[in-house]
């Protein structure tokens, strides 16, 4: 059985309610990019992943994915692979499908279940990478889809040394109900939004089962997801996508050394949704605070000097669990 603690976020005096911990982290902050290298992966099946790589010396290798609708762009991403680029890391961002700014070329794209492409993005970090130790950080969509895989690899262990998911939507019907009541509104409204340009962006592109759907009324992620997501997914409607991606049912049976970041005041679900310490698999550590929003986890003295807790403690955890690692590999 995992552990679940008790978080060492707190959030500043002048930044301690969960929304404006969610919007001051993804829509004030602003945040210098670090030199990246733009790499096309094609696929077996036709369709491609972009990848943006942050590389620094000899240390491990980190793998990040971004939530719904984020990219290289977010500036959770772009913080983190800038900080471990300045730790010696190498360090790469995977676009979901069709998330880098071109449409992907097949109907089906990317959904908070969807592992196959993070399986493969992990054996070819093991291929071109041999020997080095290989993290993998989640974000919000990206930490569903990361413990779901972690889950499916079983007892035996994924073949990564170490593991962090933040913010993760644990139950996504939950999640989608929550999105629909009081101020988290506003989340729904700016990531649909999204969704919809991004929807017929492609529809011009690809002849999608979809194109029958009035675009304009897919205005819940419910809707949406049962109009678009299901249908192009293969799932049989909306309850089944849900049921069964969400991740809180694949916890107990992760084994590597994985590190959950949450916040009880996330206003993108309730606290009913935190899985209880014997859902938790041998190697997981659930560390939950009472604050810090959803994906936000902002500190610092005063507004001018905003930092960023989350590019602390998660280069904190992967360089005790990837550096460990290295040395036994080293050793062996």
């Amino acid at each position: 059985m995992g552990k679940r603690l008790i978080g060492s976020f707190r959030a500043p005096w002048w930044l301690s309610g969960p929304h404006l911990q969610t919007l001051w982290a993804s829509s004030v902050r602003r945040t210098p990019r670090p030199d990246l290298r733009r790499e096309r992966l094609e696929l077996p099946d036709g369709d491609f992943l972009d990848l943006d790589w942050a590389e620094g010396g000899s240390g491990p290798v980190v793998l990040l994915l971004h939530g719904l609708e984020g990219s290289v762009e977010s500036n959770y991403a772009a913080g983190l692979l800038a900080e471990l680029q300045r730790r010696d890391y190498t360090a790469v961002l995977m676009h979901f499908r069709g998330c880098s700014g071109e449409p992907n070329r097949l109907q089906r794209s990317y959904h908070s279940g969807e592992t196959g492409d993070l399986a493969r993005m992990v054996d070819l970090l093991i291929e071109r990478f041999p020997g080095r130790a290989i993290g993998v950080v989640g974000y919000s969509l990206g930490g569903n889809v990361l413990l779901k895989w972690l889950g499916e690899c079983g007892g035996g262990g994924a073949p990564v040394n170490a593991a962090v998911a933040v913010s993760v939507p644990f139950l996504l019907g939950s999640v989608a109900d929550r999105l629909e009541i009081g101020f988290s509104r506003l989340y729904q409204w700016v990531l649909l939004r999204r969704m919809r340009i991004n929807l017929r962006c492609k529809v011009s592109r690809v002849s999608l089962p979809v194109e029958a759907v009035d675009i304009d009324s897919l205005n819940t992620f419910r809707r949406f997801d049962d109009a678009v997501t299901a249908p192009l997914h293969g799932f049989d409607g909306v309850d089944d996508y849900y049921q069964r991606c969400s991740s809180r049912q694949y916890l107990d049976r992760i084994a590597i050394p994985t590190l959950i970041i949450h916040a009880a005041d996330d206003p993108f679900m309730i606290r009913g949704v935190i899985p209880e310490e014997n859902e938790l698999g041998p190697g997981v550590v659930m560390e939950l605070s009472e604050t810090g929003g959803h994906v936000g986890f902002v500190t610092g003295a005063w507004p001018w000097s905003a930092a960023y807790w989350l590019e602390t403690r998660i280069p904190d955890f992967l360089d005790e669990g990837l550096q460990d690692a290295s040395r036994v590999e080293s050793a062996a």
